[in-house]
């Protein structure tokens, strides 16, 4: 089969894994800004997405999504190495930040992958796998900003997720114009426009969450000054 033998159809399973994973983010990131202004109606959206049906089903295609991306990342890696060296993303004529992005994204989805691990033992663990367990802390399994707040008034967290999201921007201002390129969206303008809408858009997708976690740092050092 072209899509698991060839170069290009790797690269089409590693784009199209790619953006759904950027839908995913951005979805993310807009119900965790919930939180900054309500936490009412954040863990409402968590109550709403815990262990149901659908909030599985989802879980479960995401984690398909994101193990596909990364052993395709695997293989285009070693084929590239094998190949040309380490620029599995090579493109000629680009800038030299892009160019070290595209130089280092398999270390840069590692650093993100790594991330994500610490992301699910802080939250999902303690939220919808301990609704599915039976002898789970059911009481704060769906407080969404207590675990939020728990998370993000330790310092050592804080900074290795802003190192984390700095990983994730990388990762993402090359991987989604490079998607858009491999998937036929590579004119001579469109490569610019798309170039920068990555840009553009992985900077206010990432803000939202650092948002968020300085959002909370500076409210539990507010909270133990006794400003709350």
């Amino acid at each position: 089969m072209w899509l698991c033998n060839s170069s290009i159809g790797r690269k089409v399973i590693m784009s199209v894994t790619g953006v759904a994973l950027i839908l995913f983010l951005t979805f993310h990131a807009c119900m965790n800004v919930v939180a900054i202004f309500s936490a009412e109606g954040y863990n409402m959206i968590c109550e709403m997405l815990g262990a149901n049906w659908y909030a599985l089903v989802a879980t479960a295609g995401l984690g398909a999504l994101v193990v596909l991306h990364f052993l395709y990342a695997i293989k285009l890696t070693l084929q590239n190495k094998k190949a040309r060296g380490n620029s599995a993303y090579a493109v000629t004529d680009r800038p030299a930040k892009v160019e070290w992005a595209s130089q280092n994204m398999f270390v840069l989805g590692v650093i993100v992958v790594l991330g994500m691990g610490l992301h699910l033992y802080n939250f999902w663990y303690n939220m919808m796998l301990q609704e599915l367990l039976p002898a789970g802390n059911h009481a704060l399994a769906t407080d969404g900003v207590y675990w939020i707040e728990q998370t993000f008034s330790c310092p050592i967290y804080v900074v290795v997720y802003l190192v984390w999201l700095a990983a994730l921007w990388f990762h993402l201002t090359h991987g989604f114009w490079s998607a858009m390129q491999t998937m036929g969206w590579n004119g001579k303008i469109w490569f610019a426009r798309w170039k920068n809408i990555s840009y553009i858009y992985s900077t206010v997708i990432i803000l939202m969450y650092v948002a968020v976690a300085v959002w909370f740092y500076v409210a539990s050092l507010c909270c133990s000054g006794a400003c709350c």
